[in-house]
């Protein structure tokens, strides 16, 4: 399993009229999540689409349990608990402190610039190997 921990300190512009961070925030949360996870188990995205490849949104869900407000100090925990093949699925707990405010969880599938589905690089999953195989948290 790979896991990371990024840290974020909630905006007062990521809040609504009623001092709530406005839901579509956790979703933009999960992808900095994504993106630094990426970078550290050697995968930056950038050279990913370099490469040609694409990692577009298949699916994405969040469940609110309790509402984040500014100034909020949070972790977004990320994890990969299954090895990708063609899709690559993450789940996501937003939390403060000890309380989870959100769960969620978004599929990626891996695309060519034009468009087309493809299976991920040798190279690219043996990152991901290279990491599961430490099995340690990182925190970001």
């Amino acid at each position: 399993m790979i896991h990371t921990i990024s840290k974020i300190r909630v905006r007062y512009a990521e809040t609504d009229r009623m001092d709530v961070v406005y839901h579509s925030n956790y979703l933009i949360w999960f992808e900095t999540a994504r993106i630094l996870m990426l970078d550290q188990i050697g995968i930056p995205y950038t050279e990913i689409e370099k490469r040609g490849l694409l990692l577009p949104v298949l699916t994405a869900s969040a469940a609110y349990k309790s509402p984040a407000r500014f100034d909020d100090r949070l972790e977004v925990h990320l994890y990969m608990r299954k090895k990708p093949r063609a899709r690559m699925r993450f789940e996501y707990e937003v939390k403060r402190g000890e309380t989870v405010l959100c769960t969620g969880e978004t599929t990626h599938g891996f695309m060519d610039i034009n468009g087309k589905g493809m299976r991920p690089p040798q190279d690219l999953l043996q990152k991901i190997e290279d990491a599961w195989a430490q099995d340690v948290t990182a925190v970001l």
